[in-house]
């Protein structure tokens, strides 16, 4: 059954936009009560009153603009900042020159600051250097003079509004940089879990082909080769390298964006349906395989469990292959409170000392991924005793709950099906 895909949505500027909105909430209610404080001394008060009407309206009607910056269009940033300006420069005809010459805050007053941000949060500093430019330059024409005040506030407006935007921009290159990493560990365990599934059944097969073919000779030994051939060449395509990623993560207005393939869980056993270990260890019993089991199920949810008791059937396959056709092996579990473990033991001649590494570097996974692959992805640990002349013991240690996405496990080594 294919994997299903599961997309994860990552935004730190996330926050920053719904910080935006609310500021721009307050900052009209902080305006508008500064008006009302001072209504007395303004020339014009009707022109102001009408300035608020429409400051308010527009306010509340674009929250949902300035909630994320998929909305946030260029359009609307520029009408955003053209009211704002234009508060600006309606101040000294509304309001008495007296008091803009000393310094009164202006119609939209700290509402401005939150236009600018809206422009630092879309496209970044350059944008906010911009629109920060064009503010000071209407405070400048509204004061009429450079005054020290006025200096002092639009640089600043220029300066947090250049930084917020460049802190967004390096938030939103580690958004991108994180996914990446994400979907690449994904693709990695995907392909770990392949190379698992490939080692078990389609690798083996083709050994086995090449084994028989060679005994029985004639138009089978070519089959053999052939086989054998083909073994080399899956061995080298399943361990040359990672596959690159074929998508690359987007950066949208909701965050960078990581698709990651998850496993389907098994027919019939869902996440509260734990299957019972032994019955997977069971069929594995034969006259020269005991098994030693508690008397109680051993429950273990289905991936945990199915991914425990292949990795137990690939150091069996590799006692039949390896330790030869007289060997015996036995299998323990043992339930303990917070894990299982389950111990496969031989009596066979046991493995050469640097016989595990030459097999990995030749591309044979049995031991890379079969066994301690698939521990490391369960969190637990693979160990392998090896004494030549003593057999091989392979202890298998597995938590009992499931790990979470991209645990790093602590498997070490083990043994697989091929050397």
């Amino acid at each position: 059954m294919a994997g299903r895909e599961r997309v994860m949505r990552m935004s730190v500027e996330q926050p920053l936009w719904r910080a935006l909105t609310a500021y721009r909430i307050l900052a009209v209610l902080y305006a508008t009560g500064l008006f009302a404080t001072a209504y007395e001394g303004f020339t014009r008060p009707w022109l102001a009153v009408g300035y608020f009407a429409v400051l308010g309206v527009w306010t509340l009607a674009t929250l949902p603009r300035v909630a994320g910056a998929a909305r946030c269009t260029r359009r609307f940033l520029a009408a955003d900042l053209t009211l704002a300006l234009t508060g600006i420069l309606l101040t000294p005809v509304a309001d008495d020159p007296a008091r803009v010459l000393g310094g009164g805050p202006t119609l939209p007053s700290i509402w401005t600051a939150g236009s600018v941000l809206a422009f630092a949060l879309k496209g970044g500093w350059r944008w906010a250097a911009l629109a920060s430019s064009l503010v000071a330059v209407a405070n400048l024409v509204e004061r009429g003079t450079p005054a020290r005040d006025t200096v002092h506030n639009v640089i600043l407006v220029w300066v947090a509004s250049i930084a917020i935007g460049y802190v967004v921009e390096v938030a939103r290159a580690s958004e991108r940089t994180l996914a990446r990493a994400l979907e690449i560990e994904a693709a990695t365990r995907e392909r770990e879990r392949l190379a698992r599934d490939i080692h078990d059944s389609v690798l083996q097969v083709l050994a086995m082909v090449q084994r028989r073919g060679a005994v029985i000779g004639g138009e089978a030994a070519e089959l053999g080769r052939m086989a054998g051939e083909q073994e080399v060449a899956l061995r080298t395509l399943v361990s040359g390298g990672m596959v690159p990623v074929s998508r690359v993560s987007e950066d949208t207005a909701e965050g960078a964006v990581v698709r990651m393939v998850e496993e389907p869980d098994d027919a019939g056993a869902g996440p509260g349906a734990p299957l019972d270990l032994r019955s997977l260890l069971a069929p594995r019993a034969g006259a020269r395989v005991s098994l030693a089991e508690p008397g109680a199920p051993v429950l273990l949810p289905p991936g945990t469990a199915r991914e425990l008791a292949a990795a137990a059937g690939a150091a069996l396959d590799n006692v039949r292959r390896h330790a030869g056709e007289g060997a015996r092996a036995w299998i323990l579990i043992e339930d303990e409170p917070d894990e299982v473990i389950v111990t496969v033991r031989d009596d066979g001649p046991g493995i050469p000392e640097g016989r595990l590494a030459e097999a990995e570097g030749e591309g044979r996974l049995g031991v890379a991924q079969s066994i301690r692959g698939r521990l490391r992805d369960l969190g637990g640990t693979a160990e392998l005793i090896s004494v030549p002349g003593q057999g091989t013991e392979v202890e298998l240690r597995a938590p009992k709950t499931t790990p979470a996405p991209g645990h790093p496990g602590a498997g070490r080594t083990g043994r697989g099906g091929t050397r």
